[in-house]
């Protein structure tokens, strides 16, 4: 089974998708069942898991494996569509349109805009991988992370400054006229608690 992404770009795909139910047969077909196997395993009548599989396989989140021949009755034998479901974070009212980076320290320390520009990100990539997958290609994508521990929050705007430089710096050196436009992200927020990692 291959990984890829799942996307959902369309508000009535996701209304599809987000009923309790829907969503836990998703988590159960990673590994492929038939109606009568998931309506005994969830003590529910088959014809309503039937109902909301054929829902999941209208929007292409589920699909047929293989049919069997039991007791005079074909049974489908269903699965999960591989890969990781992504839902465009913009159907909610984010801008669709994130404006062009022009140097500005205004929005550099706003996490409205950090999320505007993540919610994008996801956008785009997911809609540009869906496609590259399509035509048989890979989509040549790049992530850096790291982790910084900083004393203070002056600390933190010094290292903005200090990685807006080298990054337009670079920006300079690499941007060649006719060569495929890059949109290039650094970004930086606190990092949760449970996942603050030990530097040595």
């Amino acid at each position: 089974m291959t990984g890829g992404i799942n996307y959902l770009d369309e508000p009535d795909r996701v209304a599809a998708a987000l009923p309790p139910l829907r969503r836990q047969l998703l988590g159960r077909l990673r590994v492929p069942a038939s109606a009568t196997q998931l309506a005994a395993s969830l003590r529910i009548p088959r014809q309503r898991v039937n109902y909301h599989l054929r829902a999941l396989e209208a929007i292409g989140l589920v699909e047929l494996v293989e049919e069997r021949q039991r007791r005079g009755c074909t049974e489908r034998i269903m699965r999960a569509k591989p890969g990781v479901l992504v839902v465009n974070p913009t159907l909610m009212g984010v801008d669709e349109n994130v404006p062009e980076p022009d140097g500005a320290l205004a929005d550099q320390h706003s996490a409205e805009h950090l999320v505007g520009v993540a919610a994008a990100a996801v956008r785009d990539v997911a809609r540009m991988q869906v496609r590259a997958t399509e035509s048989g290609k890979r989509l040549l994508t790049f992530t850096i992370e790291t982790h910084v521990r900083f004393a203070d929050p002056a600390a933190a705007h010094q290292f903005t400054e200090e990685v807006t430089t080298l990054i337009t710096q670079m920006a300079t050196t690499y941007d060649t006229e006719g060569g495929r436009p890059y949109r290039v992200v650094a970004a930086g927020y606190p990092a949760p608690a449970t996942e603050a990692p030990t530097i040595q």
